[in-house]
């Protein structure tokens, strides 16, 4: 299929659709052994639909992946929902996204249940606290494994794109380090001046304005509550560039510092739980509803972050040849998708110095050995890492947040 084709028909007409229970069995099982973030997700939906089953050609399957990347939100899981998109429209696209989700949903509740109550044992709080003072190495590792293919798109022979990177990395950095509520205005700042600098002379007066919309977004539902929590997890869901690990310094600075939901270390807690669970990274925002307001407040959480995934794919599906060709777009991106690694990178710095402890700082720096210098995984990094906070706690050293 050419991937002009691609809006036609999800599948041939001489061919029996997909069964919405196939589609549900295949895509619970992803989301149950997805393990290892985006990297796993869009390896296990690749094996799949494109090599297994022969669903989407190979040349579609790697379209999809680049317009979910120009999308907000958890692009894993938008690759999700696209897949069974095209096999049973929007049936398969809700029947697929919510199998995809659920797994890890109800992983990382079972989690959040144990490692934030009020008073876990004490050796719940050791593990806990070795799992969070990993957590910035893994924000390092993060933002570094996207520097190589964001700095590969810019032409060597121009000296003005590689400034404008750089300074958005640096202002993403500043961002996360020191304004977290506000760095999403910062991530659409950074892109809405890069769509300017490349296509300001033919937008129109009336594009122009419309650029500047997005800045009035942070003003909408600045209230407690449940509308507090649906405002954390819509930014979550709808206005985070870069990848999962860009809405830790969004979540970190309501959660901790705006609505006191959570403390410094059970924030890292739920960073580390988002890690090491199936499913997209993007759940970490549940553990953050559970603390405000318990199951019903984690659900809400899940529910509207995800929606924004939802919307966007299947409203939005048959124009993805269109998004991946758009100039614009693409501009955006290059100035949002910097100042995102950014602003993961620039997350290390208020993750680190929420740790506690001094017996925390050496296992953060033999988790930043294990991802920075050895290059290996993040989830046996956290587990080791929680396993050295068992061994603390067993110590008689002090575990609690």
């Amino acid at each position: 299929m050419a991937p002009d084709d691609a809006d036609a028909e999800p599948r041939s007409t001489s061919t029996p659709p997909v069964p919405l229970t196939t589609i549900a069995r295949e895509w619970g099982r992803i989301g149950t052994i997805g393990f290892g973030g985006p990297p796993a997700h869009i390896s296990l939906l690749r094996e799949l639909c494109v090599v297994d089953r022969g669903w989407i050609s190979d040349e579609d399957f790697e379209h999809a992946i680049a317009a979910t990347n120009l999308l907000p939100g958890p692009a894993s899981t938008q690759l999700a929902i696209f897949c069974a998109w095209r096999l049973r429209r929007t049936l398969g696209g809700l029947v697929g996204g919510f199998m995809f989700i659920v797994p890890g949903l109800v992983f990382i509740l079972l989690l959040s249940v144990l490692f934030l109550r009020s008073h876990p044992p004490h050796w719940v709080s050791g593990i806990a606290a070795g799992f969070g003072a990993a957590v910035p190495a893994v924000a390092l590792q993060a933002a570094a494994g996207l520097v190589p293919g964001s700095w590969r798109g810019l032409s060597a022979s121009e000296n003005g794109p590689r400034v404008r990177w750089v300074l958005y990395v640096v202002a993403g950095g500043a961002a996360a380090a020191t304004i977290g509520p506000f760095l999403v205005v910062v991530l659409l700042g950074c892109g809405l001046i890069e769509l300017i600098v490349r296509s300001w002379p033919s937008a129109a007066p009336t594009e122009r304005t419309s650029m500047l919309l997005p800045f009035l977004l942070p003003a909408v539902m600045m209230v407690g509550g449940l509308g507090a929590v649906a405002w954390v997890a819509f930014k979550v869901g709808a206005l985070s560039f870069g990848g999962g690990f860009v809405i830790v310094p969004l979540m970190q600075a309501d959660a901790v510092h705006h609505y006191h939901w959570m403390t410094g270390g059970q924030f890292l807690n739920a960073v580390a739980l988002g890690q090491i669970t199936p499913g997209p990274v993007v759940q970490t925002v549940s553990a953050v509803g559970y603390a405000a307001g318990g199951i019903g407040a984690a659900l809400l959480a899940a529910v509207v972050a995800f929606a924004p995934s939802f919307a966007f794919i299947l409203a939005g599906a048959r124009q993805f040849e269109r998004l991946r060709t758009n100039v614009r777009a693409q501009s955006f991106l290059r100035g949002s998708g910097p100042a995102a690694i950014g602003a993961i990178a620039g997350s290390a710095i208020p993750l680190g110095l929420a740790l506690s402890h001094v017996w925390q700082v050496g296992v953060l720096g033999l988790a930043a050995v294990w991802l920075l210098a050895l290059r290996r995984g993040v989830v046996s990094a956290l587990l080791a890492a929680g396993f050295l906070g068992l061994l603390a706690a067993f110590a008689g050293l002090p575990v609690l947040a």
